[in-house]
């Protein structure tokens, strides 16, 4: 059964709150990505410092959060189609998805080199593999099929707890500070020893984050009120320790523990903002963006760059804010529409190698 939206379906077996969730990690995933092109593409951007320390501050947590929420489901994940049933759909749903997309980017973007801001040649074939942040947005997906793989190795091979795999971790964690201050590039093991940690951290607050009986406490305006002093004290700071040091990286390379502590309290809040969203039943169409997620992550660069493309060379409208609006709008609305065309016309392979159920998909 599915509850309807605008034009669109969410399955009303699905928990509203991480649809939420994911619908705000990839709003704020989007804001940088469509910022930084702007930026990039010779629009003046030195009168809006408003916008670029909000592209600051959405660094902080949006990634680790998109973590922690795959982490939460692993083991349930498990349970259904055990070890080799899950590696193998996380290839299917995660690594071909990844290999796809970002090969048809570099394609477009040797094709249309005198359009885009990005310089490509053959060579950025070979980095899709092993230097996955090379070629832009989609690491993204590379990382979490990688961290998920070895995560379950290490569940059900060597038999960790989740605690085992919280130690395992932090010393990775630890580890990928000390490789991104020194300027070691190692390439795709980076985003596997950053980001492990937060998968764990899902796993272990699974069983508290989807009990029905504990909803009502973290879609509370207590709890918000709560985190929120805390969550505005960790981005101010994460704002102006890395203006100061120009650089958004500084604070997570270079105080990897209080970059941990900013974004585990920026997550939490924005959980217990999902929790609330799903109490309220309110901005369905945000819980349409998390849903399909990974759809608008596959193609809004595509989409984002041609729209931009359009308002800048062809209307020739310059003015930051507006194109940063547009952009952003078209970025969520056109993938999904792709995405639902794409099933009625049988072309689901462009996303996944798993057939989906079509009906459910387009209804």
């Amino acid at each position: 059964m599915s509850r309807q939206l605008p034009g669109l379906t969410v399955q009303n077996n699905r928990l509203a709150w991480i649809d939420y969730a994911r619908g705000i990690a990839i709003i704020l995933v989007l804001y940088r990505h469509i910022f930084e092109g702007i930026s990039r593409s010779g629009v003046d951007a030195a009168k809006f410092q408003w916008l670029e320390n909000a592209n600051i501050i959405f660094y902080s947590f949006r990634m680790p959060l998109f973590f922690i929420l795959s982490g939460v489901f692993i083991a349930k994940s498990l349970a259904k189609r055990k070890m080799k049933g899950l590696i193998l759909n996380k290839v299917n749903i995660l690594l071909y998805p990844y290999l796809l997309w970002s090969a048809l980017q570099i394609t477009i973007q040797i094709l249309l080199s005198g359009y885009v801001n990005a310089d490509r040649g053959l060579a950025d074939y070979a980095y899709i593999l092993a230097f996955p942040r090379r070629i832009d947005q989609f690491w993204y997906l590379y990382a979490l099929f990688n961290v998920t793989v070895l995560y379950i190795i290490m569940r059900e091979k060597l038999r960790f707890s989740v605690w085992h795999q919280l130690i395992l971790g932090g010393a990775m964690y630890m580890a990928s500070s000390y490789v991104a201050v020194r300027h070691i590039d190692l390439g795709f093991i980076y985003d596997i020893l950053h980001y492990y940690i937060f998968f764990a951290i899902g796993e272990l607050v699974a069983d508290k984050i989807l009990d029905s009986k504990n909803f009502k406490l973290f879609s509370s305006w207590g709890l918000m009120l709560g985190l929120l002093p805390f969550f505005v004290a960790g981005q101010l700071y994460f704002l102006f320790a890395n203006l100061g040091h120009n650089s958004t990286l500084y604070v997570e390379e270079h105080q990897p523990l209080l970059f941990g502590l900013i974004a585990l309290c920026g997550c939490g809040f924005m959980i217990c903002l999902s929790f609330i969203l799903q109490r309220y039943d309110c901005l369905k169409l945000l819980r349409v963006a998390g849903y399909h997620s990974l759809y608008i992550y596959v193609s809004h660069v595509l989409v984002a760059s041609a729209v931009r493309m359009v308002m800048v060379k062809v209307l020739g409208v310059t003015y930051l804010p507006a194109l940063l609006i547009v952009c952003l709008l078209f970025a969520v609305t056109v993938p999904v529409l792709m995405y639902q065309l794409a099933m009625r016309a049988g072309l689901w392979w462009l996303y996944s190698l798993e057939r989906p159920d079509v009906k459910a998909a387009t209804n």
